[in-house]
């Protein structure tokens, strides 16, 4: 079943997410960045190493980025980081966290999906890329 995109968006708590993110870049020179998508996507990896590139994510020196990038009206997401994070931490990191996350997301606790991710990847920032 498709989820209208309203309905998703009504389910996060903007603030709360921000607070989440903040918290996390505190103690990393990592960056993290969550994007809904408006649209349908059939490949979630590819629509996020899309805006990835977008962002111009990939264009600091550490190459220490994290996007999370969710696509409610398929009820698809991805996680992917960039080539310093994936160098640090390998495929094992992603395959569990995208697992974490879907459980979440399989019981409608969209935000608690969410923040979980952002937690997990700020931690992983923090430890391979803390903030001086």
């Amino acid at each position: 079943m498709i989820m209208p995109l309203k309905k998703f968006i009504k389910r996060l708590p903007h603030d709360t997410l921000v607070a989440a993110i903040r918290e996390a870049e505190k103690k990393t020179t990592g960056q993290i960045r969550v994007l809904i998508s408006h649209t349908s996507v059939a490949d979630p990896v590819a629509a996020a190493q899309k805006e990835f590139a977008r962002l111009n994510m990939a264009e600091s020196p550490e190459r220490n980025g994290v996007l999370i990038f969710v696509n409610p009206r398929n009820r698809k997401f991805a996680v992917i980081g960039d080539a310093g994070v994936h160098a640090k931490c390998g495929d094992v990191f992603w395959q569990e966290l995208a697992q974490a996350m879907t459980d979440y997301f399989r019981r409608s606790e969209f935000a608690e999906g969410l923040a979980h991710g952002i937690r997990k990847a700020g931690e992983l920032l923090a430890e391979h890329f803390p903030r001086p």
